[in-house]
């Protein structure tokens, strides 16, 4: 059990590496040769040229001494931005994400200085830890509700403030919930011109015998939407044919480097053996050697593309369907199309970045399955990933070390030594642990099939959160003697878990500390660094980069990592809610936490973070619900711990709470969420009738008939199905109808469609 000092030395560690990073990354990016790393966003906006024009020292090193006097303005930098600027700048959904941070601020300062002016009092001046016998405790369970006596009326106090803390949490998030729906509403209200506010993602297009699936789904819409359809664009399965532009481009990269290293030395031609990775097998010319595998892929690729553009086969039964105006895509996206509704399945169409192309030749009825293998296989992860985190958590410690490796007892009894595995080595072996989760957790969301990028980071982020929740919260909690304490925690009726784990959470508030500064101080200014995307860069910089365009194609910005940062964050709000009550001490660290990510990530949206779509704030609606989440969890978890403290006249107070905050989020929900699911077509029609004003011979054909063409085929030659257009009350069709014509009514085009 880490004690005061054992939290201080972790905090120093921390804390200094933090200043370490922040002081690097402070003269790192002063420098002409790193601007592109660090401040990449501007050179994308075309606002910023590169400085790097010659051999110069001055165009690679700064020399100007007054710079590194103010090194420290990126900071009140970073503040400055009006967030309607910020808007436009980055885009909503960068904006609303820093917000989460602010909102972590809004809601645990006035929690942290009422939970210390009230609770640490009524916590401190008890003696109960000290008449224990055979007791472990250090001056900070002193601050806990551990050092409350059993049964004492002070749990009043407990029961008020976790009243007092609950209800303004739900009035900060009611709040913003508002804001940020009206801000979405008049994002999309006020936002410039985009193809997917005209254009819907039809999917499971029924198969017919007598039409393609592009003129099946002209006609279609033809005949139920003939006032507001415009034109379509089927989708292909050209997955194999990017796999192959993919690697090309690896092979491309290869051969610079090979041709760059013999430019600087002609006197020694490169070679390299042909075997795996460069392992064995004959060794060649490496230039030739790419050269011939790059003519003989392009001949591959050239084949697959023609096969793409003439095999009806490899047209899929998806298309983008784009309307006349945004009143006629809202009508379509948001309503059923035929009596069957497994066919003509209909959604708003991502914005052509968010297109996840690769899941769109995926068939319907195949998603289910998916789906369902997928929530099985996460189950299991889940559960059994708590197997090896247990045992990690349970050496990760003094006793364990110990226990493993008893010939080291002599060194880890030294003081320091002795705080800083305490304090500081618990925290960074989880962080260690936990690295690459979140990339088995994308492909495991990529499986299910969702056709979007926003969608498979929210997929994602709700596997990592329900994966934080269960093994790095719970699982924390109930680690003590590895398995078996596992084996008693499933084994024990659902009523007890509460009972359990509220009595193990005082006693782990020191492990949560010395997480929260290694995750939230030294990792977030790690984030500031960019150390990886400086490395490469400088690699990409010396060995591939011949002319400008290819410098700017080293540049890797990065974006906001939805699906990793966010269930990050919701573990913050977590331990602040549920440690609040319980053990007051975490929350100054959480605090900083939240003030120093906000920040830090207000200085990466403004300079480097290129997103890679804009959803329009889309997710909210999934911080909001895991904030309750969490909200829920902590009045649980103390209702359980009471019962273990002989309150029971007290509890009773707290069965009440849970079931307001289930209603307060229900309320919301009804409330808000339609904003971020629908778009309303009274804004609609009065978007496109400005627009009409406005622009009154617009041609917005043209603006959408290529908008959503896979990316594979833009600049190249790409022919669209020709089809035969005409006013007439007829509709053209290749189907026969009973009588043997080729034409049919446009009523009966309806019969046949929806039979």
């Amino acid at each position: 059990m880490a004690s005061l000092q054992d939290i201080g030395v972790a905090a120093g560690i921390n804390s200094l590496t933090a200043l370490i990073f922040l002081m690097v990354f402070a003269i790192l990016r002063l420098q002409p040769v790193n601007d592109r790393i660090y401040f990449p966003k501007w050179y994308l906006k075309g606002i910023r040229a590169s400085p790097i024009s010659s051999g110069s020292l001055k165009k690679i090193v700064n020399l100007d001494p007054k710079m590194y006097l103010k090194f420290w303005n990126w900071m009140p930098a970073a503040l400055r931005m009006p967030e309607p600027e910020l808007i436009d700048h980055a885009g909503l959904d960068s904006a609303v994400y820093i917000r989460i941070y602010l909102l972590g601020l809004k809601i645990f300062v006035p929690i942290t200085v009422l939970a210390f002016v009230v609770l640490v009092p009524v916590n401190w001046t008890n003696n109960t830890l000290e008449e224990l016998k055979d007791v472990t405790f250090s001056d900070l369970d002193k601050l806990s509700i551990s050092n409350v006596p059993a049964g004492s009326s002070r749990f009043w106090v407990h029961i008020g403030m976790i009243y007092v803390f609950s209800f303004w949490t739900m009035y900060k998030l009611y709040k913003e919930y508002k804001i940020i729906a009206t801000m979405r509403l008049h994002f999309l209200a006020s936002e410039n011109r985009r193809p997917d506010q005209y254009t819907v993602l039809v999917k499971n297009v029924p198969s017919d015998p007598d039409e393609s699936v592009s003129e099946h789904v002209d006609h279609f819409f033809v005949v139920n939407h003939p006032d507001h359809y415009l034109t379509h664009q089927v989708a292909y399965n050209a997955n194999h044919l990017a796999t192959l532009v993919e690697n090309k481009k690896s092979l491309h990269n290869w051969l610079t480097y090979y041709q760059n290293k013999y430019e600087r030395d002609p006197s020694k031609k490169p070679t390299i053996k042909t075997g795996f990775w460069g392992l064995w097998g004959q060794r060649v010319d490496a230039i030739n050697y790419y050269a011939a595998e790059i003519s003989k892929l392009s001949e591959e690729e050239d084949a697959e593309r023609e096969k793409v553009m003439s095999d009806p086969k490899a047209i899929i039964p998806a298309a983008f369907v784009s309307f006349k105006s945004r009143w006629g895509a809202a009508v379509c996206a948001q309503t059923q199309q035929t009596s069957n509704p497994t066919i003509w399945l209909t959604e708003w169409a991502p914005e052509p970045r968010d297109v996840y192309w690769r899941n769109l030749a995926i068939p319907y009825v195949e998603l289910n399955v998916r789906r369902f293998l997928v929530a099985v296989a996460l189950f299991f992860l889940v559960f059994f990933f708590m197997i090896p985190i247990t045992i990690v958590q349970s050496i990760a410690n003094l006793e364990g070390i110990e226990k493993v490796l008893p010939f080291l007892k002599p060194v880890i009894e030294a003081k320091i030594i002795k705080s800083f595995i305490q304090g500081f080595l618990p925290g960074i072996a989880l962080k260690i642990f936990l690295i690459l989760l979140p990339t088995l957790l994308m492909f495991m969301s990529k499986i299910e099939g969702f056709t979007s990028l926003s969608s498979l980071e929210r997929r994602s982020a709700s596997k990592y959160h329900k994966f934080i929740l269960v093994n790095v919260f719970l699982g924390s909690i109930v680690a003590g003697t590895a398995l078996q304490q596992i084996h008693e925690f499933l084994n024990q009726s659902p009523a007890e878990i509460p009972k359990i784990v509220g009595v193990s959470i005082p006693m782990k508030a020191t492990f949560f500390i010395s997480y929260i500064m290694v995750d939230g101080w030294a990792g977030i200014a790690g984030e500031i660094l960019r150390l990886v995307p400086f490395v490469m860069f400088h690699i990409k910089n010396t060995f591939l980069v011949k002319t400008e365009k290819d410098r700017e194609e080293a540049m890797d910005p990065g974006s906001l990592t939805f699906a990793i940062s966010e269930p990050r964050i919701q573990l913050y709000f977590l331990l602040g809610l549920v440690y609040a009550p319980v053990s007051p001490i975490l929350l100054p660290f959480i605090v900083v936490f939240f003030a120093f990510a906000y920040v830090v990530f207000r200085h990466q949206v403004i300079n480097v973070y290129d997103q890679k779509y804009e959803s329009g704030a889309s997710f909210w609606p999934d911080v909001h619900v895991r904030i309750m989440i969490g909200l829920v969890i902590s009045q649980l978890l103390l209702l359980g711990l009471l019962s273990t403290k002989e309150a029971g006249e007290t509890t009773p107070f707290l069965i009440a709470l849970p079931l307001l905050t289930i209603w307060f989020h229900l309320f919301c929900k009804g409330r808000f969420e339609s904003a971020f699911v629908k778009f309303p077509l009274q804004d609609a029609m009065i978007k496109d009738t400005l627009e009409k004003a406005r622009e009154p011979d617009l041609n917005l054909k043209a603006f959408l008939e290529d908008a959503y063409i896979h990316p594979i085929f833009k600049g190249g030659e790409f022919e669209k199905p020709i089809l035969d257009e005409e006013s007439h009350p007829m509709v053209a069709t290749k189907r026969n109808s009973r009588m043997g014509s080729k034409r049919v009514s446009s009523e009966g085009s309806t019969k046949l469609l929806s039979g």
